[in-house]
């Protein structure tokens, strides 16, 4: 059996070293291999799959354009407005989401969460309607956004319509309220891509013994996480959110549970991290 994981660019992508870490442990001959993949070709790559593929892992830019060619799409990931998994079943594609799963691990292995914590995300596209389903599934009350917009294919709005959530939307441009909603916030997610974070980790003071999760682990840490780690905040690497969103595509895959800590280990040896 064959699987890929297909984006553009995707060079970089630390999806093979997961995936072939779980394969081996759990004693299966499978490959797991890049394929680029722009949106345009998309339709022609997803007809080309032949038997003897088990999934795709899907990232950007793919995530929302990859909703249109599916037969069928898990209920989570077409209220988040993103797949980032796909299994084919035959000829039948089915599509799942399992960075929410990622984060709900990530977040919930760094610390137990009072019912009701506030929470802050910055960004708004389809990581952050991700970011928005797990914290509804930790027990958030208070939720607020950072966004320079809030509405266009794969917004944080219309995943808020979808999952019954309500956050408070405040403007990029309106830092002092967005420092004081920061320095509030019992949990921080940043799914900014990488360096656009540092405009807030400049004046950034968490509450101390609050979570951040920054999604964005090249270069890790980021300038965001060290100025967590240094306010006192429990920092959880984007690594962390990729190990455990791996997991859940490797039990989609082959229906068997994941090697954790043999992909840990992986991950761990990939990255030259010792804490993930």
């Amino acid at each position: 059996m064959r699987a890929f994981v297909i984006g553009q660019p995707i060079e970089h992508s630390l999806s093979p070293v997961l995936h072939r870490a779980a394969y081996e442990a759990l004693g299966l001959p499978w490959s797991f291999e890049r394929r680029e993949v722009a949106p345009d070709d998309l339709p022609g790559f997803l007809h080309s799959i032949a038997d003897g593929v088990a999934g795709l892992a899907v990232t950007m830019p793919l995530k929302q354009a990859i909703m249109l060619h599916l037969d069928a799409i898990e209920p989570l990931a077409a209220a988040v407005g993103a797949v980032n998994t796909v299994v084919p079943a035959g000829r039948v594609l089915s599509g799942f989401n399992t960075d929410v799963y990622g984060i709900v691990q990530a977040i919930s292995r760094a610390k137990q969460l009072e019912k009701g914590a506030s929470a802050v995300i910055l960004g708004a596209r389809a990581t952050a309607s991700s970011a928005l389903a797990a914290l509804g599934q930790l027990g958030a009350g208070r939720i607020q956004t950072v966004a320079r917009s809030f509405s266009g294919p794969g917004s944080i709005t219309l995943a808020e319509t979808r999952l019954g959530v309500t956050t408070q939307h405040i403007p990029w441009r309106d830092s002092a309220r967005a420092q004081a909603a920061l320095a509030c916030a019992d949990i921080v997610v940043s799914t900014l891509p990488s360096g656009i974070a540092d405009h807030w980790a400049r004046r950034f003071s968490p509450k101390t013994g609050s979570v951040l999760l920054d999604v964005a682990y090249n270069p890790w840490p980021s300038k965001l996480a060290e100025a967590g780690e240094a306010g006192g905040a429990i920092v959880v690497s984007g690594y962390s959110m990729l190990l455990y969103q791996a997991c859940q595509q490797v039990e989609l895959m082959t229906g068997r549970g994941a090697p954790v800590e043999e992909m840990r280990g992986a991950l761990q040896e990939a990255t030259k991290l010792s804490n993930l």
